[in-house]
């Protein structure tokens, strides 16, 4: 289930030098932000917990994810070069799931390690804060990465489509209209932070075990989605 060429080439891909300059961007303005407060403000566990939340997993785990899911696939598609991949004898499963392996990787690198850091950086991990929010964007990481691989496998227009999700339906719809926390990645990964910190601090709109069911079932679904699509495209390759 993992393809250790097609992992190479997929880090390769990600990690060239205008998507890694991307990646580096979030994480090093999240931590820069973070010594700026600390030093204004000093050790405050609810300011921290704010920014954790509103900057870090709210903008830099999603943007992180769109540009990891999306770059995993989506540009090979476009240009044409997946044809070379598929025509190897490596299963279309194998490839979707060391893509999916890759941009997983690559998205808990670029915000779950930044997040515990910047955690530590304003208030020492007082009440678990660095490290509920480190949790949750481990596990937001694996969502984001599944679902916007799916989106980059079905759209040229992923990334997009992966902006307009994050940006618009979580920022603002779920700041805006209750129901659309429930399907809410980012809600879904608070469940799971909040279980670490307690109510004090953080809090989810979304019961933990609602939260874990939906993180586990649109992973393996879009997983699954994305590998029936890539297996499509083979069919009319050869055709």
């Amino acid at each position: 289930m993992y393809d250790p060429t097609v992992a190479r080439l997929t880090y390769r891909a990600l990690l060239g030098r205008r998507r890694a300059a991307i990646l580096f961007l979030l994480p090093g303005l999240l931590l820069i932000i973070s010594a700026a407060v600390r030093a204004i403000n000093g050790a405050d566990d609810q300011v921290a917990a704010d920014l954790l939340g509103g900057f870090g997993l709210a903008t830099m785990v999603p943007l992180i994810g769109v540009i990891a899911g999306t770059g995993a696939i989506g540009p090979e598609i476009d240009d044409g070069s997946i044809v070379y991949l598929l025509s190897k004898p490596v299963k279309r499963s194998t490839i979707i799931t060391t893509k999916l392996i890759v941009a997983i990787g690559v998205t808990m690198a670029f915000s779950a390690v930044p997040t515990l850091i910047a955690g530590f950086i304003l208030n020492g991990n007082g009440q678990q804060v660095a490290v509920a929010y480190t949790v949750a964007a481990l596990v937001a990481s694996i969502a984001y990465s599944a679902l916007f691989l799916l989106l980059g496998t079905v759209s040229r227009h992923a990334v997009v489509i992966g902006l307009v999700y994050a940006l618009v339906w979580e920022a603002l719809f779920g700041s805006l209209i209750a129901g659309a926390r429930t399907l809410s990645v980012q809600q879904w990964a608070l469940a799971l932070a909040e279980k670490v910190t307690g109510e004090a601090l953080i809090s989810s709109d979304v019961a933990l075990p609602t939260a874990v069911v939906l993180l586990v079932a649109v992973t393996l679904g879009a997983t699954w989605f994305a590998g029936r699509k890539l297996r499509t495209l083979t069919l009319a390759g050869e055709e």
